[in-house]
């Protein structure tokens, strides 16, 4: 099958992209300086000129709360552009199947846990991240909306907090997942005393390694369309993708440093926001089609400071 994926240089699209191309599938990419999928015309050229089986819609400008909070416009326009050009003009090309890849972020900040699929659209979003989270209900809403006008099959899976090699480092504008383990990296290097951790360390977040995504990811788009349309509804076709349990900041910080070899103290900043107090995915649908995860955590977390140790050298090293 030829299957385009967008954003095969992100870190969820290169595990993907690595996965289909390990079992034979013959996939498609064009980096941002070949093909800006924020340009309707460019997007409706390529779709145009290549002939595409299937599309996993990877591609995403993410970020943690910082960014989130500094560059509320460029989420959420960026973000819409590339779902709403991707999804039409595939379905002009005469795409039938489409995996689209949403968040977490998409449900209500006050929502009961763990997060079901039939929860969206319950409640107020969280205010640090909804400009994100908007367009990505954008998203499922798109899918939705072509697969009951058109009959297309466009399915949308709705991950966890994802982390693993490829993720982006950067000090400021990382998720938390990188972002500890760089912080504890630098200062087990740097002989740093203490670590300072926004927040109160109280929230509890659930990670899924990135393997485990891709996975998961392939899985649903593999699946046949009756088995799939046997586990949703037509008005609520997104399925969560998460590993099942939850772990709160302040441990999680602890693990980092332990993996990382940092034996300095902890501190939190309580006058730095917590975000959201829990994000626990409820994943039964997607067990009850037959999916697991496999990478446990404090492994995941080892594979990934080793990436970041072959990988990132240090602040003035480019993007990250």
């Amino acid at each position: 099958m030829r299957i385009y994926v967008a954003g095969h240089r992100g870190m969820v699209g290169g595990a993907i992209t690595r996965k289909l191309r390990a079992r034979g599938d013959e996939v498609v990419t064009r980096t941002h300086a070949e093909l800006d999928l924020t340009d309707q015309a460019a997007v409706r050229g390529f779709f145009a000129s290549e002939k595409i089986d299937a599309v996993v819609l990877a591609a995403a400008k993410v970020g943690g709360i910082h960014a989130n909070n500094t560059y509320p416009a460029e989420f959420i326009y960026e973000n819409l552009m590339m779902e709403a050009n991707v999804i039409h003009q595939a379905h002009r090309a005469g795409v039938n199947k489409l995996l689209f890849l949403g968040s977490s972020c998409i449900y209500p900040r006050a929502v009961a846990q763990p997060m079901r699929e039939d929860a969206l659209l319950t409640g107020i979003l969280e205010p640090t991240n909804e400009p994100y989270a908007v367009a990505k209900i954008a998203g499922i809403k798109l899918c939705e909306s072509y697969n009951r006008q058109y009959g297309t099959d466009y399915r949308s899976v709705m991950p966890t907090n994802l982390y693993g090699p490829g993720d982006n480092f950067h000090p400021e504008n990382s998720h938390v997942m990188p972002a500890l383990i760089r912080r504890f990296h630098e200062a087990q290097r740097e002989e740093v005393k203490e670590v300072a951790i926004w927040g109160t360390g109280t929230p509890m977040r659930e990670f899924l390694h990135v393997d485990d995504m891709a996975a998961a990811s392939i899985f649903v788009l593999d699946l046949p369309l009756e088995q799939y349309q046997a586990n949703t509804e037509p008005m609520l076709s997104h399925i969560n993708v998460g590993f099942g349990e939850d772990i709160s900041i302040g441990d999680l910080a602890r693990l980092v440093a332990k993996v990382t070899g940092y034996e300095g103290d902890i501190a939190f900043d309580t006058s730095k926001p917590d975000g959201t107090k829990r994000k626990l995915m409820d994943s039964g649908r997607l067990r009850a089609m037959g999916w697991e995860p496999s990478i446990a955590l404090e492994q995941g977390v080892r594979e990934t400071y080793e990436w970041f140790l072959a990988n990132v050298k240090d602040r003035e090293s480019g993007p990250f």
